[in-house]
């Protein structure tokens, strides 16, 4: 029995898969603690909080890089792929473009905004990273829809782990926030690269916009769900950077990376893996529903005893391994990594109402609750950065199983009342 359950866990393939992005994560986990660990030493709450300005310019603008095109070339029939494949590789070159511009151009208010001048060299050589993108996104969309997420897992720890490593020798050498900035510059062409290398795909017509209004119809809300979702992201950073200071950012944002990073890094290995794994059995509503259902007892199995773990032992692994002057961050630390435990649901009920063509709900849903979440924030803020952390965690445990709740329900009955229609 135990050598049938073991050829039955070798032959999944979403388990699999989330076994090399976890182990991929697990890797790059323990280069950031080192990371981590010597940030907090070398760099100052300041540091931290021009650091978190910066990245956080990069992540809202990025944002309209997640339009959809990858996820319509995971799910395209394969009549229609190579038209697609020719129309994305195209459009991608104009959006990333436009983004390198846009961000160059927004570094200028922000460090009106902000009154630092420091901010906009940084801002400006982060948006390099667009101009490299176009390259091999192509190629990385189609290893996704092959299910060789191996690649992805190679990808990330290669990528992740020399920008560590460069971060550890740039803290050391005093270079500032540039030791968390200029890294994740000088890696985008390792994920061009390995991309480039493990497709064979190639533009073989010259540019043309023939496609881009079927990518651009399917994409739109997947847009507006991911600007939702990168606002919620960071608002907190943003409201508490404007109304607090730099230096609580600095404090907030040293505790949400040390108390979040870990589940979020487990988080996004199972979102990669889930969305292929979805849409290989949305044809057949009784796999898919197997498949979901199976998804979400394997979060429960990976997420909450981690979690768990992680914020009961706070108070002893922050002063030992980040030193005495961040033992302020532990109440807010302890909050934000409690925070983590509905996300994956939901996020995985996102993904069931994607995978059959319901992107439009998904968007809906998260209209309502980023405006939930932008009214727990602004309360929270009039108690200092605590307040923030008390909203983010209050927000997400009571709004988000209830979003997962009625996702669930809505797909399977309208899949099971279109089987009995058949």
């Amino acid at each position: 029995m135990s050598l049938s359950f073991l050829e039955k866990l070798r032959g999944n393939k979403f388990i699999s898969n989330i076994s090399w992005l976890s182990g991929s994560e697990f890797v790059i986990r323990i280069f950031r603690l080192v990371t981590t660990v010597v940030l907090a030493r070398w760099l100052s709450p300041y540091d931290y909080g021009l650091a978190a300005v910066v990245l956080t310019t990069y992540e809202f603008i990025r944002v309209f890089s997640k339009n959809g095109i990858g996820q319509k070339l995971v799910q395209a029939p394969e009549e229609e792929l190579e038209e697609l494949c020719t129309a994305a590789y195209w459009l991608n070159w104009v959006i990333f473009a436009a983004i390198f511009a846009i961000q160059c151009l927004a570094a200028f208010p922000i460090a009106w905004v902000y009154k630092d001048s420091q901010l906009i060299l940084p801002i400006c050589a982060m948006a390099l990273v667009y101009l490299m993108i176009p390259i091999g996104s192509v190629q990385s969309d189609l290893i996704q829809r092959e299910n060789r997420l191996e690649i992805l897992a190679i990808t990330n720890t290669l990528q992740i782990c020399t920008d560590n490593v460069l971060t550890l020798i740039f803290a050391i050498s005093h270079m500032g926030m540039w030791a968390i900035v200029l890294p994740k510059v000088l890696v985008g062409p390792i994920w061009v690269a390995i991309n480039y290398m493990n497709h064979p795909w190639r533009p073989t017509k010259g540019f043309t916009t023939k496609s881009w209004g079927k990518i651009f119809k399917f994409g739109r809300n997947i847009l507006g769900v991911e600007l939702l979702k990168t606002l919620r992201n960071n608002l907190d950073y943003l409201i508490i950077g404007k109304f607090l200071g730099i230096k609580e950012l600095g404090l907030y944002y040293f505790a949400f990376n040390a108390g979040l990073g870990i589940s979020l890094s487990v988080i996004y290995s199972i979102n990669a893996a889930i969305f292929p794994h979805l849409c290989a059995a949305r044809s057949e509503v009784f796999k898919l529903k197997a498949r979901y259902f199976s998804s979400l007892k394997t979060i429960t199995l990976m997420i909450v005893p981690l979690v768990m773990l992680q914020s009961s032992l706070a108070h002893f692994y922050v002063p030992l391994v980040f030193g005495h002057k961040w033992i302020p961050a532990i109440p807010i630390l302890v909050l934000i990594c409690l925070s983590a435990i509905p996300r994956p649901f939901a996020d995985a009920a996102s993904e069931l109402l994607v995978a059959v063509d319901k992107p439009e709900l998904d968007l809906r849903w998260n209209i309502i609750f980023t405006t939930v979440f932008t009214g727990g924030l602004l309360i929270g803020v009039q108690y200092q950065a605590i307040g923030v952390a008390v909203s983010v965690l209050l927000t997400h445990l009571i709004f988000l199983p209830l979003f997962t709740v009625w996702a669930t329900r809505y797909v399977f009955a309208r899949l099971y009342k279109e089987e009995m229609q058949k």
